[in-house]
């Protein structure tokens, strides 16, 4: 077999990979170096589902201020898929930016998607960038049809290009802090009275969270999960230790075991701790010039 073609180089005394992982494609990649660190199938392209709204979010999140406010449109938020995640955006309300993305981030809200994209021109103009930054990242194996990420006819990712967008998402300090906040308030109206009502939203990332039965890991700062029928579940998962950040993502688990996606993330995660300096790298992300030129050398703190 030909060594470009296998997951991991390890040298002596390195760790063995997990043994049971069913993924379709994941990759370990160093998140400062972009060396990536074993992998399979990464060029593979599946459905992202909401995993995309890292890309999303790189695209438009630089092009507004947090403290800018948007009155909802009715048409804004026409057009989202049966079963899309929500977060409440309501029409004829006013929301900050900065609640606009707590619910992109936290809620994976296809409603929130769908009125920044409408702040940015429209669904098709926001699909269009999204490709651009992407081959501007060197994300080649990535087509936008549904900037939320929700099932459409051509669309799809790579476990390759989601790292990648994992990793710039972490040289932008915005996008690092939405992807690591656990818990946020959500404007819900008013009371009777006319105050201001604010609800609770949580992060649905269980690898942050430690909901749903998953032990929180240790070190997370984020960054997106998700999940649709068409896509299974995915995620992109980024964790420090030791000075170190490592990215994995994980596309569609086959194994039918109850959180297997958070679960092969973990142990990806401790694998990849676990072999620092102790395997050699079976390729790049190949976009740390790129990102110097963006946002510095190193992923935020």
């Amino acid at each position: 077999m030909d060594p470009a073609t296998l997951p991991v180089r390890p040298l002596p005394r390195a760790p063995s990979l997990p043994s049971d992982l069913s993924a379709l494609s994941w990759v370990v990649a160093d998140a400062e170096s972009g060396d990536v660190l074993a992998s399979r199938s990464a060029h593979r392209q599946l459905p992202p589902a909401s995993t995309l709204k890292a890309l999303f979010a790189l695209t438009v999140l630089p092009r507004f201020d947090a403290e800018d406010t948007h009155r909802v449109r009715e048409s804004e938020l026409s057009g989202m898929g049966a079963g899309s995640s929500v977060v409440g955006v309501e029409a004829g309300r006013t929301y900050r930016v900065s609640d606009l993305w707590h619910g992109v981030f936290l809620r994976s809200g296809n409603d929130a998607v769908r009125v920044l994209a409408s702040m940015n021109g429209g669904w098709r103009r926001t699909a269009k960038d999204m490709e651009a930054v992407a081959r501007e990242l060197g994300a080649e194996d990535t087509h936008v049809v549904s900037p939320d990420g929700f099932d459409a006819n051509g669309q799809v990712s790579t476990a390759h290009d989601l790292a990648v967008f994992g990793v710039a998402g972490l040289r932008n300090p915005e996008f690092a802090h939405y992807a690591a906040t656990a818990d946020a308030w959500f404007p819900a109206g008013r009371w009777s009275d006319g105050t201001p009502r604010w609800n609770k939203i949580h992060n649905t990332n269980r690898l942050l969270t430690g909901a749903g039965g998953v032990v929180a890991y240790p070190g997370l700062v984020g960054i997106k999960n998700g999940y649709t029928s068409k896509a299974g579940n995915t995620l992109i998962a980024a964790a420090r230790r030791d000075g170190r950040t490592l990215i994995v993502t994980v596309m569609n688990p086959q194994s039918g075991v109850r959180n297997a996606v958070y679960e092969e993330a973990r142990a990806l995660l401790d694998w990849g701790f676990a072999a620092a300096g102790r395997v050699e790298p079976v390729g790049s992300l190949g976009l740390q010039n790129r990102l110097a030129a963006r946002w510095g050398t190193d992923p935020a703190a």
